[in-house]
Protein backbone atom coordinates (compact mmCIF):
# COMPACT_ATOMS: atom_id res chain seq x y z
CA UNK A 1 0.00 0.00 0.00
CA UNK A 2 2.73 2.24 0.53
CA UNK A 3 3.45 2.41 -3.53
CA UNK A 4 0.12 3.37 -3.74
CA UNK A 5 -0.36 5.92 -1.60
CA UNK A 6 3.02 7.93 -2.75
CA UNK A 7 1.83 7.56 -6.63
CA UNK A 8 -1.20 9.01 -5.66
CA UNK A 9 0.20 11.87 -3.85
CA UNK A 10 2.77 11.91 -7.01
CA UNK A 11 -0.52 12.38 -9.31
CA UNK A 12 -2.54 15.06 -6.85
CA UNK A 13 0.31 17.22 -7.23
CA UNK A 14 0.28 16.85 -10.93
CA UNK A 15 -3.91 16.94 -10.76
CA UNK A 16 -3.01 20.25 -8.93
CA UNK A 17 -1.30 21.79 -11.38
CA UNK A 18 -3.91 21.04 -14.28
CA UNK A 19 -7.03 21.37 -12.60
CA UNK A 20 -6.52 23.95 -9.74
CA UNK A 21 -3.58 26.10 -11.27
CA UNK A 22 -5.57 26.48 -14.35
CA UNK A 23 -8.89 27.97 -12.31
CA UNK A 24 -6.36 30.48 -10.52
CA UNK A 25 -4.87 31.37 -13.56
CA UNK A 26 -8.85 32.18 -14.43
CA UNK A 27 -9.40 34.09 -11.56
CA UNK A 28 -6.18 35.82 -11.56
CA UNK A 29 -7.70 36.79 -14.80
CA UNK A 30 -3.93 36.09 -17.06
CA UNK A 31 -3.54 38.74 -20.03
CA UNK A 32 -1.30 37.06 -22.79
CA UNK A 33 -1.51 40.00 -24.67
CA UNK A 34 -0.43 42.79 -22.12
CA UNK A 35 3.91 43.97 -22.54
CA UNK A 36 5.51 42.37 -19.55
CA UNK A 37 8.36 44.76 -17.89
CA UNK A 38 10.89 43.13 -20.10
CA UNK A 39 8.90 45.13 -22.90
CA UNK A 40 8.65 48.34 -21.18
CA UNK A 41 11.61 48.82 -18.96
CA UNK A 42 14.34 46.49 -20.16
CA UNK A 43 17.74 47.75 -18.23
CA UNK A 44 20.20 44.46 -19.55
CA UNK A 45 21.16 44.31 -15.61
CA UNK A 46 17.87 42.48 -13.73
CA UNK A 47 15.21 43.21 -16.85
CA UNK A 48 16.10 41.20 -19.25
CA UNK A 49 14.57 38.34 -21.09
CA UNK A 50 15.40 34.97 -20.18
CA UNK A 51 14.62 31.94 -22.65
CA UNK A 52 11.81 30.00 -20.45
CA UNK A 53 13.76 26.48 -19.42
CA UNK A 54 16.32 28.92 -17.78
CA UNK A 55 13.49 30.73 -16.09
CA UNK A 56 11.97 27.53 -14.63
CA UNK A 57 14.97 26.15 -13.55
CA UNK A 58 16.38 29.39 -11.52
CA UNK A 59 12.73 30.24 -10.27
CA UNK A 60 13.13 26.53 -8.96
CA UNK A 61 16.69 26.86 -7.42
CA UNK A 62 15.69 30.32 -5.84
CA UNK A 63 12.89 29.25 -3.93
CA UNK A 64 14.20 26.02 -3.51
CA UNK A 65 17.91 25.24 -2.48
CA UNK A 66 17.65 22.52 1.02
CA UNK A 67 14.26 23.67 1.58
CA UNK A 68 12.63 20.85 0.30
CA UNK A 69 15.03 18.36 1.61
CA UNK A 70 15.69 19.63 5.52
CA UNK A 71 12.31 20.60 5.95
CA UNK A 72 10.61 17.44 4.73
CA UNK A 73 13.09 15.29 6.76
CA UNK A 74 12.38 16.84 10.37
CA UNK A 75 8.36 16.59 8.91
CA UNK A 76 8.37 12.86 8.14
CA UNK A 77 9.01 12.66 11.70
CA UNK A 78 5.40 13.03 12.35
CA UNK A 79 4.68 10.31 10.04
CA UNK A 80 2.55 10.51 6.70
CA UNK A 81 0.68 13.36 8.09
CA UNK A 82 3.41 15.13 6.40
CA UNK A 83 2.93 14.13 3.23
CA UNK A 84 -0.71 15.37 3.42
CA UNK A 85 0.35 18.59 4.34
CA UNK A 86 2.72 18.59 1.65
CA UNK A 87 0.12 17.44 -1.38
CA UNK A 88 -2.72 19.70 -0.09
CA UNK A 89 -0.50 22.41 1.11
CA UNK A 90 0.87 23.03 -1.94
CA UNK A 91 -1.91 22.52 -4.14
CA UNK A 92 -4.29 25.06 -2.23
CA UNK A 93 -2.01 27.74 -0.26
CA UNK A 94 2.13 27.17 -1.99
CA UNK A 95 1.41 27.30 -5.62
CA UNK A 96 -1.48 30.04 -4.97
CA UNK A 97 0.98 32.45 -2.74
CA UNK A 98 3.83 31.98 -5.40
CA UNK A 99 1.31 32.26 -8.35
CA UNK A 100 -0.25 35.07 -7.24
CA UNK A 101 2.82 37.28 -6.13
CA UNK A 102 4.54 36.07 -8.94
CA UNK A 103 1.65 37.65 -11.30
CA UNK A 104 0.64 40.79 -9.09
CA UNK A 105 4.72 41.44 -9.56
CA UNK A 106 4.25 41.35 -13.55
CA UNK A 107 1.10 43.58 -13.38
CA UNK A 108 2.75 46.08 -11.10
CA UNK A 109 6.15 46.34 -13.32
CA UNK A 110 8.10 43.83 -11.73
CA UNK A 111 7.66 45.34 -8.03
CA UNK A 112 9.14 43.85 -5.23
CA UNK A 113 7.47 42.55 -2.25
CA UNK A 114 7.29 45.54 0.05
CA UNK A 115 5.90 47.15 -3.28
CA UNK A 116 3.57 44.07 -3.59
CA UNK A 117 2.08 44.51 0.26
CA UNK A 118 1.96 48.37 0.52
CA UNK A 119 -0.06 49.20 -2.62
CA UNK A 120 -2.51 46.82 -1.26
CA UNK A 121 -2.21 46.80 2.93
CA UNK A 122 -1.49 50.27 3.01
CA UNK A 123 1.71 52.69 3.33
CA UNK A 124 3.07 51.30 7.26
CA UNK A 125 2.66 48.26 6.35
CA UNK A 126 4.67 48.30 3.20
CA UNK A 127 7.38 50.34 5.29
CA UNK A 128 7.41 47.56 7.98
CA UNK A 129 7.44 44.58 5.41
CA UNK A 130 10.36 47.13 3.73
CA UNK A 131 12.40 46.22 6.61
CA UNK A 132 11.40 43.16 7.36
CA UNK A 133 11.86 41.82 4.17
CA UNK A 134 15.52 43.48 3.60
CA UNK A 135 16.55 42.32 7.54
CA UNK A 136 15.56 38.49 6.36
CA UNK A 137 17.08 38.47 2.86
CA UNK A 138 19.94 39.71 4.96
CA UNK A 139 19.93 36.85 7.48
CA UNK A 140 18.49 34.49 4.75
CA UNK A 141 22.24 35.11 2.45
CA UNK A 142 24.35 35.18 6.09
CA UNK A 143 23.10 32.07 7.69
CA UNK A 144 24.00 29.91 4.19
CA UNK A 145 27.61 30.55 4.60
CA UNK A 146 28.82 28.76 7.84
CA UNK A 147 27.14 25.70 6.50
CA UNK A 148 28.97 25.45 3.51
CA UNK A 149 32.13 26.98 4.32
CA UNK A 150 32.36 24.70 7.14
CA UNK A 151 31.76 21.36 5.00
CA UNK A 152 34.26 22.90 2.88
CA UNK A 153 37.13 23.64 5.37
CA UNK A 154 36.41 19.54 6.77
CA UNK A 155 36.67 18.14 3.48
CA UNK A 156 39.76 19.95 2.80
CA UNK A 157 41.40 19.67 6.61
CA UNK A 158 40.68 15.58 5.66
CA UNK A 159 42.34 15.80 2.29
CA UNK A 160 45.08 17.50 3.91
CA UNK A 161 45.68 15.20 6.53
CA UNK A 162 45.99 12.25 4.62
CA UNK A 163 48.62 13.71 1.96
CA UNK A 164 52.41 14.39 1.75
CA UNK A 165 52.95 17.62 3.54
CA UNK A 166 49.51 18.39 4.86
CA UNK A 167 50.64 18.16 8.40
CA UNK A 168 53.01 21.35 7.14
CA UNK A 169 50.28 23.13 5.72
CA UNK A 170 47.82 23.07 8.47
CA UNK A 171 50.44 23.95 10.63
CA UNK A 172 50.96 26.87 8.82
CA UNK A 173 47.33 27.68 8.62
CA UNK A 174 47.39 28.63 12.69
CA UNK A 175 49.76 31.26 11.97
CA UNK A 176 48.96 32.45 8.07
CA UNK A 177 47.81 36.31 8.04
CA UNK A 178 44.32 34.75 7.83
CA UNK A 179 44.76 33.33 11.52
CA UNK A 180 44.91 37.28 13.09
CA UNK A 181 41.16 37.65 11.64
CA UNK A 182 39.96 34.63 13.65
CA UNK A 183 38.78 35.72 17.15
CA UNK A 184 39.84 32.90 19.83
CA UNK A 185 42.02 30.05 19.14
CA UNK A 186 43.51 29.82 15.24
CA UNK A 187 42.93 26.79 15.15
CA UNK A 188 43.92 25.33 11.20
CA UNK A 189 39.72 24.39 10.50
CA UNK A 190 39.03 27.59 12.31
CA UNK A 191 41.09 29.56 9.48
CA UNK A 192 40.28 27.15 6.59
CA UNK A 193 36.07 27.98 7.66
CA UNK A 194 37.39 31.69 7.24
CA UNK A 195 38.99 31.26 4.36
CA UNK A 196 36.09 29.56 2.33
CA UNK A 197 33.69 32.39 4.31
CA UNK A 198 35.43 34.67 2.30
CA UNK A 199 35.80 33.52 -0.83
CA UNK A 200 31.50 32.39 -0.59
CA UNK A 201 30.96 36.35 0.19
CA UNK A 202 33.01 36.92 -3.11
CA UNK A 203 30.89 35.18 -5.21
CA UNK A 204 27.79 36.71 -3.29
CA UNK A 205 29.03 39.82 -4.29
CA UNK A 206 29.63 39.15 -7.91
CA UNK A 207 26.03 37.55 -8.10
CA UNK A 208 24.44 40.08 -6.91
CA UNK A 209 25.83 43.11 -8.37
CA UNK A 210 26.34 41.13 -12.47
CA UNK A 211 23.56 41.24 -14.86
CA UNK A 212 22.01 38.22 -13.73
CA UNK A 213 22.75 36.85 -17.32
CA UNK A 214 26.15 36.38 -16.25
CA UNK A 215 26.71 33.99 -13.43
CA UNK A 216 22.83 33.38 -11.93
CA UNK A 217 21.65 32.57 -15.69
CA UNK A 218 24.29 30.50 -16.76
CA UNK A 219 25.11 27.93 -13.65
CA UNK A 220 21.51 28.19 -12.13
CA UNK A 221 19.97 25.22 -14.50
CA UNK A 222 22.85 23.34 -13.83
CA UNK A 223 22.61 23.15 -9.95
CA UNK A 224 18.79 23.27 -10.49
CA UNK A 225 19.41 20.05 -12.01
CA UNK A 226 21.62 18.22 -9.70
CA UNK A 227 18.75 18.51 -7.03
CA UNK A 228 16.46 17.12 -9.27
CA UNK A 229 18.77 13.98 -10.05
CA UNK A 230 19.54 13.84 -6.02
CA UNK A 231 15.97 13.36 -5.16
CA UNK A 232 15.02 11.06 -8.30
CA UNK A 233 17.94 9.35 -8.20
CA UNK A 234 17.63 7.89 -4.80
CA UNK A 235 13.99 7.78 -5.56
CA UNK A 236 14.67 4.96 -8.15
CA UNK A 237 17.40 3.69 -5.91
CA UNK A 238 14.77 2.90 -3.23
CA UNK A 239 12.41 1.66 -5.87
CA UNK A 240 14.98 -1.05 -7.44
CA UNK A 241 16.44 -1.79 -4.01
CA UNK A 242 15.12 -5.07 -2.75
CA UNK A 243 16.32 -4.45 0.76
CA UNK A 244 13.50 -1.57 1.08
CA UNK A 245 10.16 -0.26 0.23
CA UNK A 246 7.97 2.92 -0.35
CA UNK A 247 6.26 3.84 2.99
CA UNK A 248 6.33 0.46 4.85
CA UNK A 249 4.57 -0.34 7.79
CA UNK A 250 2.29 2.40 7.05
CA UNK A 251 -1.99 2.22 7.26
CA UNK A 252 -4.87 4.90 6.06
CA UNK A 253 -5.18 5.90 9.78
CA UNK A 254 -1.63 6.74 10.12
CA UNK A 255 -1.75 9.97 7.89
CA UNK A 256 -4.38 11.19 10.63
CA UNK A 257 -2.36 10.19 13.60
CA UNK A 258 0.59 12.49 15.41
CA UNK A 259 3.79 9.63 15.17
CA UNK A 260 6.45 12.12 16.29
CA UNK A 261 8.98 9.80 19.11
CA UNK A 262 9.01 12.74 21.14
CA UNK A 263 5.11 13.51 21.12
CA UNK A 264 5.59 17.05 19.60
CA UNK A 265 2.09 18.46 18.99
CA UNK A 266 1.76 18.11 15.14
CA UNK A 267 -0.43 21.10 15.25
CA UNK A 268 0.71 23.55 14.62
CA UNK A 269 4.79 22.89 14.75
CA UNK A 270 4.18 20.71 11.22
CA UNK A 271 3.01 23.67 9.23
CA UNK A 272 5.99 25.62 10.27
CA UNK A 273 8.69 22.51 9.91
CA UNK A 274 8.18 21.81 6.49
CA UNK A 275 7.96 25.55 4.61
CA UNK A 276 9.19 25.08 1.34
CA UNK A 277 7.38 22.26 -0.26
CA UNK A 278 4.18 23.18 1.35
CA UNK A 279 3.99 27.45 1.17
CA UNK A 280 6.81 29.71 2.35
CA UNK A 281 7.16 33.73 2.40
CA UNK A 282 10.36 33.68 1.12
CA UNK A 283 9.26 32.43 -2.28
CA UNK A 284 7.07 35.84 -2.74
CA UNK A 285 10.57 37.64 -2.57
CA UNK A 286 12.07 35.99 -4.58
CA UNK A 287 9.08 35.67 -8.37
CA UNK A 288 9.58 39.15 -8.95
CA UNK A 289 13.37 38.39 -9.90
CA UNK A 290 11.96 36.21 -12.67
CA UNK A 291 9.06 38.59 -13.28
CA UNK A 292 11.73 40.47 -14.60
CA UNK A 293 12.55 38.22 -17.23
CA UNK A 294 9.28 36.73 -18.43
CA UNK A 295 8.27 37.40 -21.93
CA UNK A 296 4.54 37.07 -21.16
CA UNK A 297 1.92 36.95 -18.37
CA UNK A 298 1.12 33.35 -19.94
CA UNK A 299 4.19 32.00 -18.41
CA UNK A 300 3.60 32.82 -15.15
CA UNK A 301 1.00 29.27 -14.31
CA UNK A 302 4.46 27.58 -15.42
CA UNK A 303 6.79 29.73 -13.34
CA UNK A 304 5.25 30.31 -10.19
CA UNK A 305 2.58 27.82 -9.78
CA UNK A 306 4.23 25.21 -11.79
CA UNK A 307 7.58 25.72 -10.02
CA UNK A 308 6.14 25.46 -7.04
CA UNK A 309 4.21 22.06 -7.67
CA UNK A 310 8.03 20.98 -8.96
CA UNK A 311 9.12 21.65 -5.24
CA UNK A 312 6.36 20.08 -3.61
CA UNK A 313 7.59 16.99 -5.38
CA UNK A 314 10.82 17.39 -4.17
CA UNK A 315 9.29 17.51 -1.15
CA UNK A 316 7.04 14.49 -1.01
CA UNK A 317 10.25 12.40 -2.48
CA UNK A 318 12.52 13.15 0.81
CA UNK A 319 9.69 12.71 3.47
CA UNK A 320 9.05 9.26 1.72
CA UNK A 321 12.87 8.79 1.45
CA UNK A 322 12.87 9.87 5.09
CA UNK A 323 10.26 7.14 6.12
CA UNK A 324 10.99 4.56 3.91
CA UNK A 325 15.24 4.59 4.54
CA UNK A 326 14.42 3.89 8.43
CA UNK A 327 12.05 1.20 7.54
CA UNK A 328 8.51 3.93 8.46
CA UNK A 329 10.00 4.46 12.06
CA UNK A 330 10.14 8.11 12.78
CA UNK A 331 11.76 6.78 15.86
CA UNK A 332 14.61 5.59 13.84
CA UNK A 333 14.63 8.40 11.45
CA UNK A 334 15.03 10.73 14.88
CA UNK A 335 17.60 8.53 16.30
CA UNK A 336 19.60 9.03 12.38
CA UNK A 337 20.81 12.55 13.49
CA UNK A 338 20.02 16.06 11.85
CA UNK A 339 18.92 16.17 8.36
CA UNK A 340 22.25 16.40 6.89
CA UNK A 341 23.47 13.33 8.54
CA UNK A 342 20.01 11.61 7.52
CA UNK A 343 20.68 12.95 3.66
CA UNK A 344 24.37 11.56 3.90
CA UNK A 345 23.04 7.71 5.04
CA UNK A 346 20.12 7.48 2.51
CA UNK A 347 22.60 9.06 -0.21
CA UNK A 348 25.53 6.28 0.60
CA UNK A 349 22.98 3.42 1.35
CA UNK A 350 21.18 3.71 -1.96
CA UNK A 351 24.13 5.03 -4.14
CA UNK A 352 27.34 4.10 -3.02
CA UNK A 353 29.55 5.30 -1.35
CA UNK A 354 31.52 7.69 -3.92
CA UNK A 355 27.96 8.78 -6.13
CA UNK A 356 26.13 9.03 -2.74
CA UNK A 357 28.74 11.20 -1.02
CA UNK A 358 29.94 13.31 -4.30
CA UNK A 359 25.94 14.10 -4.19
CA UNK A 360 25.47 15.15 -0.72
CA UNK A 361 28.89 17.56 -0.44
CA UNK A 362 28.19 19.01 -4.08
CA UNK A 363 24.02 19.39 -2.45
CA UNK A 364 25.10 20.32 0.85
CA UNK A 365 27.76 23.44 -0.80
CA UNK A 366 25.96 24.30 -3.73
CA UNK A 367 22.22 24.26 -2.51
CA UNK A 368 22.20 26.33 0.46
CA UNK A 369 25.12 29.53 -1.68
CA UNK A 370 22.21 29.44 -4.06
CA UNK A 371 19.76 30.57 -1.90
CA UNK A 372 22.34 33.07 -0.55
CA UNK A 373 23.38 34.86 -3.51
CA UNK A 374 19.70 35.36 -4.82
CA UNK A 375 18.90 36.72 -1.21
CA UNK A 376 21.45 39.66 -1.50
CA UNK A 377 20.33 40.21 -4.92
CA UNK A 378 17.05 40.35 -3.71
CA UNK A 379 18.02 42.98 -1.24
CA UNK A 380 19.29 45.04 -3.77
CA UNK A 381 16.28 44.71 -5.89
CA UNK A 382 14.55 45.46 -2.81
CA UNK A 383 16.28 49.14 -1.95
CA UNK A 384 16.24 49.89 -5.78
CA UNK A 385 12.97 50.16 -5.68
CA UNK A 386 11.80 51.68 -2.83
CA UNK A 387 15.15 54.62 -3.79
CA UNK A 388 14.05 54.61 -7.89
CA UNK A 389 17.54 54.21 -8.94
CA UNK A 390 18.35 52.80 -11.73
CA UNK A 391 20.80 49.69 -11.69
CA UNK A 392 22.42 50.01 -15.31
CA UNK A 393 25.45 51.98 -13.63
CA UNK A 394 27.14 49.49 -11.71
CA UNK A 395 27.98 52.11 -9.25
CA UNK A 396 24.78 52.32 -8.34
CA UNK A 397 24.61 48.44 -7.84
CA UNK A 398 27.96 48.57 -5.76
CA UNK A 399 26.62 51.47 -3.65
CA UNK A 400 23.27 49.65 -2.51
CA UNK A 401 25.15 46.08 -2.52
CA UNK A 402 28.18 47.34 -0.07
CA UNK A 403 25.72 48.03 3.31
CA UNK A 404 23.89 44.88 2.99
CA UNK A 405 26.86 42.52 2.67
CA UNK A 406 28.37 44.22 5.88
CA UNK A 407 25.19 43.83 7.93
CA UNK A 408 25.43 40.09 6.36
CA UNK A 409 29.18 39.51 7.80
CA UNK A 410 28.18 41.12 11.01
CA UNK A 411 25.30 38.10 11.30
CA UNK A 412 27.79 35.42 9.63
CA UNK A 413 30.23 36.13 12.72
CA UNK A 414 27.63 36.89 15.04
CA UNK A 415 25.80 34.60 18.09
CA UNK A 416 21.94 34.72 15.75
CA UNK A 417 20.59 31.30 17.44
CA UNK A 418 17.68 32.66 18.85
CA UNK A 419 17.08 35.20 15.54
CA UNK A 420 17.46 31.57 13.88
CA UNK A 421 15.13 29.30 15.77
CA UNK A 422 12.14 32.12 14.86
CA UNK A 423 13.10 32.23 11.11
CA UNK A 424 10.96 29.18 10.54
CA UNK A 425 7.71 31.79 11.86
CA UNK A 426 9.09 34.73 10.29
CA UNK A 427 9.36 33.02 6.68
CA UNK A 428 5.53 31.80 7.49
CA UNK A 429 4.44 35.21 8.89
CA UNK A 430 5.52 36.85 5.02
CA UNK A 431 3.38 34.49 3.34
CA UNK A 432 0.56 35.33 5.66
CA UNK A 433 0.85 38.87 4.86
CA UNK A 434 1.68 37.85 0.84
CA UNK A 435 -1.74 36.47 0.90
CA UNK A 436 -3.75 39.16 3.04
CA UNK A 437 -2.28 41.66 0.17
CA UNK A 438 -3.56 39.22 -2.51
CA UNK A 439 -6.81 38.66 -1.55
CA UNK A 440 -7.16 42.24 -0.93
CA UNK A 441 -6.14 42.40 -4.75
CA UNK A 442 -8.63 39.92 -5.81
CA UNK A 443 -11.43 41.34 -3.58
CA UNK A 444 -10.85 44.95 -5.14
CA UNK A 445 -11.23 43.80 -8.73
CA UNK A 446 -14.65 42.08 -7.94
CA UNK A 447 -12.73 38.12 -8.41
CA UNK A 448 -13.10 35.07 -5.79
CA UNK A 449 -10.86 37.25 -3.06
CA UNK A 450 -11.33 33.15 -1.44
CA UNK A 451 -8.76 30.69 -3.30
CA UNK A 452 -5.78 33.39 -1.31
CA UNK A 453 -8.35 34.34 1.68
CA UNK A 454 -8.77 30.37 3.03
CA UNK A 455 -5.30 29.53 2.99
CA UNK A 456 -4.26 33.05 4.95
CA UNK A 457 -6.16 32.48 7.33
CA UNK A 458 -5.42 29.01 8.17
CA UNK A 459 -1.60 30.13 7.96
CA UNK A 460 -2.02 33.31 10.06
CA UNK A 461 -3.82 31.01 12.73
CA UNK A 462 -0.99 28.62 12.27
CA UNK A 463 1.19 31.66 12.92
CA UNK A 464 -0.28 32.87 15.54
CA UNK A 465 -0.61 29.68 17.32
CA UNK A 466 3.05 28.69 16.94
CA UNK A 467 3.84 32.40 18.23
CA UNK A 468 2.44 31.59 21.58
CA UNK A 469 3.06 28.47 21.78
CA UNK A 470 6.46 27.78 21.06
CA UNK A 471 8.99 27.37 24.05
CA UNK A 472 11.80 29.65 22.35
CA UNK A 473 9.57 32.67 21.86
CA UNK A 474 8.27 34.80 25.38
CA UNK A 475 5.16 33.50 25.80
CA UNK A 476 5.11 29.68 26.31
CA UNK A 477 1.28 29.33 26.90
CA UNK A 478 -0.52 26.22 26.41
CA UNK A 479 -1.92 24.90 23.15
CA UNK A 480 -4.95 25.21 24.10
CA UNK A 481 -4.52 28.69 25.11
CA UNK A 482 -2.57 29.42 21.81
CA UNK A 483 -4.55 28.08 19.46
CA UNK A 484 -7.64 30.03 21.03
CA UNK A 485 -4.79 32.93 20.16
CA UNK A 486 -4.23 32.37 16.90
CA UNK A 487 -7.30 31.76 15.97
CA UNK A 488 -8.29 35.16 17.06
CA UNK A 489 -5.54 36.57 15.52
CA UNK A 490 -6.67 35.17 12.19
CA UNK A 491 -10.48 37.16 12.87
CA UNK A 492 -8.52 40.08 13.52
CA UNK A 493 -7.02 39.70 10.13
CA UNK A 494 -10.17 39.14 8.54
CA UNK A 495 -12.05 41.77 10.20
CA UNK A 496 -9.37 44.21 9.15
CA UNK A 497 -9.02 42.54 5.62
CA UNK A 498 -12.99 43.16 4.68
CA UNK A 499 -13.09 46.70 6.22
CA UNK A 500 -10.50 47.58 3.52
CA UNK A 501 -13.20 47.69 1.56
CA UNK A 502 -13.68 47.05 -2.41
CA UNK A 503 -12.36 50.61 -3.79
CA UNK A 504 -9.20 50.64 -6.49
CA UNK A 505 -6.71 53.04 -5.09
CA UNK A 506 -5.15 55.82 -7.59
CA UNK A 507 -2.53 54.06 -9.84
CA UNK A 508 -4.18 50.65 -9.49
CA UNK A 509 -6.97 50.97 -12.17
CA UNK A 510 -4.16 49.88 -14.96
CA UNK A 511 -4.04 46.60 -14.01
CA UNK A 512 -7.11 46.03 -13.89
Amino acid sequence: MGMFYFLTALVLLFLGYAVYGLFVEKVFGIDRTRPTPVQTKADGVDCMPLPPYKIFFIQLLNIAGLGPVFGPILGALYGPAALLWVVFGCIFAGAVHDFLTGAMSLRYGAASYPELIGRNLGPWVRWFMLLFSLFFMVLVGAVFVNGPAGLLAFKTGQLLQGSDGGAEVLAWLQTCPLAACISGEATAGRVLTFFFAVLIFLYYFLATVLPIDKIIGRIYPFFAILLLVMAFGLLGALLLNPAYSILPHVELSDFFRNLHPQGAPLWPLLFVTIACGAISGFHATQSPMMARCMRSEGQARLMFYGVMIAEGVLALIWVTIGLSFYGGDPAALQSAGAPAVVVSHASEGLLGSLVGGTLVFLGVVILPISTGDTAFRTGRLILADVLHWDQGPIWRRIALAVPLFLLGIYFAIGDFTAIWMAFGWANQSLACIALWAAAVWLRRRGRLHWIATLPALFMTTVCGSYLFYFKGFPFCWSMGAASSAGLLLAGLCFALFWSRGRAMPAGDEADY
